[in-house]
């Protein structure tokens, strides 16, 4: 099932013909689900009336193809049994886990809600559960959610925040050969980039898992040629902050850190981009008995994901599915056959 998904190319914005082929497979393959297309998003839900409910939900789209399509599949000493092509990491192997279990699992102990979506892989603003949840909120209702996103088969708890400021600099244009008649904007980041260098992440543990902060510059520009003092020019940073803290908590942290040259008028700082991040939640019941079933193995997810939107909601979200995070988006991405089975085995013993 993982191969057919990942030979169906679905790159952001083109997923129709996988979310048909989705969608047809829940239809002719379930029983006692109520399927709803919305969009190229296809959702399925029971409703048996049991106390507890459970979100499985996995993005459809991929980044672009890099000539890894069509899928094939290879067995050698060294990996073993492996499935490789575009998406077989992130996040068709997931997405096939969840199908596999909703067309063979007879009495589940829990009502489930499916959530196949698109959009996943590009600007928030596209993202298909962004449109659920303004548009079919209770579809978004449970008491745990798991997303199929790669965590080589471990519970990948909660998820960082995540955002973007710009610090721009102003200064006067001159003629370099008389450099000292202008006032050179680029020069006026040597504290940012020592701060930067300097700068020591806080670890953080929740529940039992530990959260890595980072700031790090992730762009610069400035200058407008090569005989010319650069009147303007400006930093782009990422704070990727633990999950205690709020979006307004990271930014007041950032103005910290770069207090003096924001109080001396050299820097300005604007935020460009935010995103919470979302709390292990694992003390709740039902995420505690998903832990149980994955023999307590379970860690801090690096990273933003859409555990943080359930989160938001109230509810305890998790990622978990086959695949190395490390090889998603790669040329090489593939997956151990052996992971795919062992992720579709342990929802297995936790759905029943």
């Amino acid at each position: 099932m993982t191969a057919a998904l990942v030979d169906i190319e679905s790159e952001s914005h083109n997923e129709s013909a996988i979310a048909d082929a989705v969608e047809k497979a829940l239809r002719e393959q379930t029983i006692g689900f109520e399927v709803l297309r919305h969009g190229n998003r296809v959702l399925a839900r029971t409703d048996s009336g049991k106390t507890s409910r459970v979100i499985l939900a996995g993005h459809l789209d991929t980044v672009p193809v890099a000539d890894n399509l069509p899928s094939r599949r290879t067995v050698d000493d060294v990996e073993g049994d492996v499935l490789h092509g575009c998406g077989t990491v992130d996040m068709k192997s997931g997405d096939a886990v969840f199908l596999h279990l909703a067309a063979t699992m007879d009495d589940p102990a829990h009502d489930l809600t499916l959530i196949f979506y698109d959009c996943e892989e590009i600007a928030a603003e596209y993202n298909g559960l962004g449109f659920l949840e303004r548009e079919l909120p209770e579809w978004l209702s449970g008491d745990v959610a798991i997303l199929g996103e790669p965590t080589a088969g471990q519970i990948e708890a909660g998820c960082q925040g995540t955002l973007r400021v710009r610090l721009t600099a102003a200064g006067t244009r001159a003629h370099s050969a008389r450099s000292w008649m202008g006032d050179n904007a680029i020069h006026k980041f040597a504290g940012v980039l020592t701060t930067l260098a300097n700068y020591r992440p806080r670890n953080v543990d929740i529940d039992g898992c530990e959260y890595r902060e980072g700031l790090s510059a992730v762009g610069i520009g400035g200058g407008v040629a090569g005989n010319v003092v650069p009147d303007h020019a400006w930093v782009t940073i990422n704070f990727r902050f633990a999950p205690d803290r709020s979006v307004d908590d990271a930014l007041d942290h950032v103005r910290d850190v770069f207090a003096y040259d924001l109080d001396t008028g050299m820097i300005t700082l604007e935020l460009t981009d935010a995103a919470p991040g979302a709390l292990p939640g694992l003390s709740h019941p039902a995420a505690a008995a998903l832990v149980d079933a994955a023999q307590g193995r379970f860690r801090a997810k690096y990273g933003w994901t859409d555990v943080s939107r359930f989160s938001a909601l109230g509810i305890p979200a998790v990622n978990l599915g086959p695949g190395d995070p490390n090889l998603a988006h790669r040329v090489d991405e593939r997956v151990p056959v052996k992971q795919i089975i062992e992720v579709t085995e342990l929802l297995r013993t936790y759905l029943s």
